[in-house]
């Protein structure tokens, strides 16, 4: 498979998640607080439990389960390394900690400690990016979703008017 057909396969998946976002049933608003949601959990350093938590979260705001998930792929294992170097650096830069690591001196007790610290840390991070990362997505989607709406309803119209005035022709 060449690069190309490799991209315009990518392409493709993300076009068709994007739809599959953009035909949710739902109001605009709760799709767009699914996002929201989503996009929020998907800044904080907890892959393995974001989709469970970004549901839980999408329940709260009455958003949609299922765009609070998809939202969650903000962070994913292509860009998860920046990412979460960013979330450390921000976080790093309002709580000033220093973690040593030391692999000379490696004791489970060292790790675990400097572990909770490493995740407070990218949590903060997380949560300073995070809120405004998920007004961000808000915003967006629901102009998107209004918009796409928008357009479909036209589309469907115009075609019903079409089929009718096409019948009234052959009556």
């Amino acid at each position: 498979m060449s690069c190309l057909d490799w991209w315009q396969r990518f392409k493709r998946a993300l076009r068709l998640q994007y739809l599959r976002i953009l035909r949710q049933p739902g109001s605009t608003h709760s799709i767009a607080m699914g996002m929201a949601a989503g996009i929020f959990v998907g800044f904080l350093p907890i892959i393995p439990f974001q989709s469970v938590v970004a549901i839980a979260l999408a329940f709260l705001v009455r958003g949609s389960k299922v765009v609070a998930v998809a939202g969650t792929w903000i962070s994913n294992p292509v860009n998860v390394i920046p990412f979460y170097g960013m979330l450390y650096w921000v976080g790093h830069h309002v709580w000033h900690t220093d973690i040593v690591f030391d692999p000379a001196k490696l004791e489970l007790a060292q790790m675990l400690q400097q572990g909770a610290e490493l995740v407070a840390v990218m949590t903060i991070g997380g949560v300073i990016l995070g809120i405004p990362a998920a007004f961000v997505a808000y915003v967006l989607t629901f102009k998107g979703v209004n918009a796409y709406r928008q357009r479909r309803m036209i589309k469907l119209l115009r075609k019903h008017v079409e089929t009718r005035n096409g019948g009234d022709d052959a009556a």
